[in-house]
């Protein structure tokens, strides 16, 4: 007994769940990705801190660190130098979870590599705070720093209002990851969607064309996937553009 192939109407309820899918996927695509959401809140500490130039947020995900975002080209080369070498303020407080201070001085520093970025970038001191990311599974690490070209900047008055800062943008990675999971199980979704209705229309096709059953229509579908080595849904969707073509 052969399986009942999808009528017309099926065939359009699929059409209409794959559209409604696609309206979905472009609405969460204009939402406001992870960059643009952590760039606003550097931008709002920079605001914040008097003394402060520029801001940056770096994350350590599965043993990297990387800059999420920076106000300015020049934090993000200063950064890849400390992620290079395996030291400096941004490091120390992603590694170690507390509140790091430095200092870009002409006297001798502790991470000469970040002191001489610091210098060719016009910049004396910086500030990085401790950034926790709550998850589903575990959670992120990562800091929250500010840059000054004074060599006084930032007390403990500062720190405190970094801290703030941190909460915000552990909010924006946790929403953005939220989001981007999401998108992916919609595009996930939307893909298998389309590709079952091209699948049932070649069956279709197939069925007319040599008076089969609907079984035996997919073993020929599927016995041309093995032949060539080519996904099912490849095989059915260039079935149906020969036949367009025709």
């Amino acid at each position: 007994m052969g399986t009942t192939p999808q009528g017309p109407e099926q065939l359009i309820q699929l059409d209409e769940v794959a559209t409604a899918l696609r309206l979905l996927h472009d609405e969460m695509s204009a939402a406001e990705p992870l960059e643009r959401a952590l760039c606003r809140v550097t931008a709002g500490a920079v605001a914040a801190v008097p003394d402060a130039r520029h801001a940056s947020v770096t994350l350590l995900d599965d043993g990297q660190l990387s800059t999420a975002a920076a106000t300015a080209g020049d934090i993000t080369e200063l950064e890849h130098v400390q992620y290079v070498v395996g030291r400096g303020p941004c490091v120390l407080a992603a590694t170690t979870r507390r509140v790091v201070r430095a200092v870009a001085g002409s006297g001798p520093a502790p991470w000469p590599e970040f002191a001489e970025a610091a210098h060719g970038a016009g910049l004396r001191a910086a500030l990085s705070v401790p950034l926790v990311v709550a998850a589903d599974d575990e959670p992120m690490w990562g800091s929250l720093n500010l840059y000054s070209g004074d060599e006084t900047a930032f007390d403990p008055f500062d720190e405190s209002l970094m801290g703030v800062f941190t909460v915000a943008a552990s909010a924006a990675i946790c929403n953005a990851r939220r989001w981007q999971r999401s998108l992916r199980q919609v595009e996930q979704l939307e893909f298998a969607l389309v590709s079952r209705a091209d699948i049932e229309q070649a069956k279709g096709v197939l069925m007319a064309l040599h008076g089969c059953s609907a079984d035996e229509a997919f073993l020929l579908l599927a016995h041309e996937s093995q032949v060539r080595n080519t996904k099912l849904r490849e095989v059915a969707r260039e079935l149906l553009t020969s036949l367009r073509r025709r």
